[in-house]
């Protein structure tokens, strides 16, 4: 994919929307009847999905409109990207820059809210492998969802070392199947992601190979434009919800970390080491957000 530096930076700007900018959308729309049904993604990536589902908060929200809730899985941000792009969804959870560099492909979204800033990617290795720095991955195959953090963070990890995507085979597997390919010795490496990467840790003796959490960018809740133009309002009470659900995981980290292991048919040790990997603490897209992608993106 290439795009030129320029493209990406005005795109990744078009795509930060703050609530600021949030309510003066709200403010210039006539007061609009919420939609009879409002598709959401979940993802074993975003913890606020899973505890919001588990509660059902957004069927409560909208219980007096008679508003509809959908729930869709999403295993990765290739696929939660599929879903805002074809309307399958009305709200998507992606990493920040797969999300820009999906704006930046023509797909209509905007990022109105951070689920969290985690570390839910690394390069792994089996537990006896002989690889054990990035330059022993010359020539080796690295299983990795394209569209994807990890895929990004391959990369950029590859680059630390001198080496590009020519110097290796990248070998385009959904995030599970990237961690049984691994397991089955069908690849020599894999670019994780979490809770798959922590069970591969906790369960299969797993090694990380290379660590960076910079290299991790954020955990975008995404939105269709039309939906965010035509639905302003029921787009600031999704939100509302998401706070809700950011809050109580801070004050619950245990009562989440079950709903984690529930949801994603994993340990609770496993669920904690996901969990333990993500930072709660600011939720709103802005200047932080655009100063990581902007490293992130000549890549």
């Amino acid at each position: 994919m290439k795009l030129s530096w320029s493209r990406v930076l005005r795109h990744a700007a078009l795509l930060m929307m703050s609530f600021t900018s949030l309510v003066a959308l709200q403010a210039r729309a006539a007061t609009t009847a919420a939609p009879a049904e409002i598709r959401v993604d979940y993802a074993y990536y975003s913890p606020e999905s899973l505890v919001i589902k588990h509660f059902g908060w957004l069927e409560e929200e909208f219980k007096p409109d008679q508003t509809s809730i959908r729930w869709v899985l999403s295993l990765g941000s290739n696929r939660a990207l599929e879903y805002l792009n074809s309307g399958a969804v009305d709200f998507g959870s992606t990493a920040g820059l797969a999300a820009v560099l999906g704006r930046a492909n023509g797909n209509p979204i905007r990022a109105v809210y951070v689920f969290s800033r985690p570390e839910w990617t690394a390069l792994v290795v089996s537990k006896d492998s002989p690889i054990h720095s990035l330059a022993d991955l010359k020539g080796k195959k690295i299983a990795a969802t394209r569209g994807t953090d990890p895929f990004l963070f391959t990369l950029r990890a590859l680059k630390t070392a001198g080496l590009s995507r020519d110097d290796v085979e990248i070998v385009n597997l959904q995030h599970p199947d990237g961690r049984v390919a691994l397991v089955k010795g069908q690849v020599d490496a894999w670019a994780g992601l979490d809770p798959h990467m922590a069970a591969a840790q906790v369960d299969d003796g797993a090694r990380l190979l290379y660590r960076n959490v910079g290299f991790n960018t954020y955990g975008f809740l995404n939105v269709r434009e039309a939906f965010a133009n035509q639905y302003p309002q029921a787009v600031g009470r999704v939100l509302k919800v998401y706070e809700k659900a950011r809050v109580w995981i801070i004050a619950h980290p245990d009562d989440t970390a079950k709903i984690l292991a529930d949801e994603s048919k994993v340990s609770l040790p496993v669920a904690k080491l996901q969990l333990e990997r993500n930072d709660f603490s600011d939720p709103v897209p802005g200047d932080t957000q655009r100063a990581a992608l902007k490293a992130a993106a000549p890549i």
